[in-house]
């Protein structure tokens, strides 16, 4: 089944106007209601396709799938039978779903398998077992390089030969909906100069996309950007929190410790490469050359518009910035292929995040640190509330989607609201 804008899709299903979860989309994730227990689904509109369900009443029996398969509290198994199993899957539910197709639409068990997504509860997509993040975005590595650094000379060295990365914390990852509660460590006192302890005073979010990894290799073997997305399944929503003050005490020479191994929040649905095909692009160009394992022979980029939301408690959201993941340096073929060219192996269900995704506008930088340059300016809110960084009560939203040609594919929503320091 063919899902390129030229072929236009219907649906006997209702979607709401400007859904995410168009027929063009069905993303995989893991939910569970009051009646039933975790299981694998796929989201159309305001519904999810229960795939144990379909799997039980034989839609897909030709297939030969392991028994309970759809059963498993994360998709680990699931996408790790490999693309072409994972392929027919989403292409058979397509399928199903089409408005002429009777075939589900007419059975006597659509009742069980159409589940209403308000009534779930998300769970983790994925067992994560390990966690990098990067630092793509041009934008946002030159706008550091001012704030820190010498402002003639923002970016280091090495920044434009290879995906610059550091190895996170893979515990601390948590769904949407997931309350965070401020961080404590060691700042220093900017006035005394003086080292303090206590509750993180400039708590940021960082607005960011993830890959997760679909297939494994073995230790000394290296993934070339030509079979990268091979070993891509999908992508969710990432927002990488970061104590700064904490951050800019402990990060020399080593890198992020406390101030980011804390929390790290993820939208529930996965939205597959297959999903993104039709909005493709070509990144920014490179320059100086890079080396010939980090050359692509085609595009890696994608055009999906991101967005950042600041919701203060009895007050509405604001949009504070909106991006777009086809603005980064780096793309997804060469962060793997770089991450593995030392023979690191990876598994299924690791999780690689973009770093922070940034614009050249003021509009269009992705955490509070570069929106209010450090604390020196306010952001304001739509409210007339003004915020520097991310206050106790504040949740923080994020949204993402790719839409040409009448098509929509997006990423729901992440949301997480901050708890005081215990």
């Amino acid at each position: 089944m063919s899902d390129s804008p030229t072929n236009t899709l219907n649906t006997w299903v209702e979607v709401p106007k400007n859904s995410d979860f168009t027929i063009y989309n069905l993303p995989f994730g893991v939910f569970q209601n009051k009646r039933l227990s975790p299981r694998i689904g796929v989201a159309i509109g305001d519904k999810i396709v229960d795939l144990s369900v379909l799997d039980q009443e034989g839609f897909f029996s030709d297939m030969f799938l392991p028994e309970g398969v759809f059963l498993n509290e994360s998709l680990n198994e699931l996408i790790g039978l490999g693309k072409v199993i994972t392929r027919k899957i989403r292409e058979r539910v397509q399928d199903l779903l089409l408005e002429d197709n009777e075939k589900l639409r007419d059975h006597s068990a659509r009742g069980k398998v159409m589940v209403n997504r308000k009534e779930a509860t998300m769970l983790l997509p994925v067992k994560i077992g390990d966690y990098t993040d990067f630092y793509s975005s041009l934008e946002h590595a030159a706008n550091v390089g001012k704030m820190f650094r010498d402002p003639e000379n923002a970016l280091l060295p090495n920044w434009k030969h290879l995906p610059v990365g550091y190895h996170g914390r893979a515990s601390s990852i948590i769904a949407s909906g997931t309350p965070i509660i401020r961080p404590k460590g060691q700042m220093k006192n900017p006035e005394s100069n003086t080292l303090v302890f206590g509750p993180s005073k400039k708590l940021d979010f960082e607005l960011e996309l993830a890959f997760i990894t679909g297939k494994s290799t073995k230790l000394g073997d290296s993934v070339s950007t030509a079979d990268a997305e091979d070993y891509i399944f999908g992508f969710v929503l990432f927002n990488d929190w970061s104590a700064r003050d904490i951050q800019a005490w402990e990060y020399v020479p080593l890198g992020p410790f406390l101030g980011k191994n804390f929390a790290s929040s993820i939208s529930p649905w996965v939205v597959t490469l297959e999903a993104l095909e039709q909005f493709r692009e070509t990144g920014p160009p490179q320059e100086p050359e890079v080396m010939s394992y980090l050359k692509c022979d085609k595009p890696h980029s994608f055009d999906i518009q991101l967005e950042a939301y600041i919701q203060p408690e009895e007050e509405k959201s604001s949009k504070v910035c909106s991006s777009n993941f086809k603005d980064m340096y780096w793309n997804v073929a060469q962060q793997l292929a770089h991450h593995t060219v030392n023979g690191c192996n990876i598994n299924v269900g690791d999780m690689m995040a973009s770093g922070t995704i940034s614009g050249k506008e003021r509009d269009s930088f992705g955490s509070m640190l570069e929106l209010s340059w450090n604390g020196s300016e306010v952001v304001k809110l739509e409210s007339g509330t003004e915020r520097k960084f991310i206050e106790d009560g504040d949740t923080v939203l994020m949204r993402g989607f790719a839409e040409k040609n009448g098509v929509r594919v997006g990423f729901g929503e992440l949301k997480t609201k901050v708890l005081p320091a215990k």
